[in-house]
């Protein structure tokens, strides 16, 4: 028998689903509660930081020392929170680099097994450009083409060579030794 055949749950179906939407009941249920929380906590925050303001009764004055006041307030947390995301992005920086600095001292890169691929240069031009070109490569089109005229011209140089046998063997001089000793 096969492992699958052998490996069956032991608990039906029917008990399986019970479970499955008993758990994503109560996943729920903890989402919504951690939600409630976490608002809970967000708005005793903000009273602790921010209380309620009371402008009933303020003359002209007052309300404008009590704006000025807040500006104030505005610009210190926005230089706060400019110099935490400074901070931040510097300290990610720096992780960046050091992790770099793991992998090159490591020294480890896999890489891929290649496997040889045997292709026509049409199929790899259709692989590379995409079948909406179509494009048929001749590769004998681009080599270079030879001149018949050439070879004809060589050939009238070599005939000549009877007339100039003894330049070219490079015994003249040896030659006319052997004609003078016979004289």
């Amino acid at each position: 028998m096969s492992e699958g055949s052998e490996r069956k749950s032991k608990i039906p179906a029917s008990r399986r689903i019970l479970l499955k939407t008993l758990m994503l009941q109560k996943a729920t249920e903890k989402l919504e509660k951690e939600k409630r929380e976490a608002d809970e906590e967000k708005t005793k925050i903000l009273d602790e930081k921010v209380p309620s303001l009371q402008i009933a009764g303020l003359s002209l004055q007052e309300l404008q020392e009590l704006c000025t006041k807040l500006h104030k307030q505005i610009d210190s947390v926005d230089e706060e929170r400019y110099d935490i995301e400074m901070k931040v992005k510097k300290h990610n920086m720096e992780i960046d680099a050091l992790t770099q600095k793991i992998f090159d001292l490591k020294g480890k890169f896999k890489r891929p097994n290649l496997k040889r691929v045997r292709i026509s240069a049409d199929a790899m031009l259709t692989a590379l450009l995409g079948t909406s070109m179509k494009v048929s490569v001749d590769l004998r089109a681009n080599l270079k083409s030879v001149r018949k005229e050439d070879e004809k011209e060589k050939a009238v140089e070599v005939t000549d060579w009877r007339k100039n046998i003894e330049a070219m063997s490079g015994m003249e001089g040896r030659k006319k030794k052997f004609d003078t000793s016979n004289a």
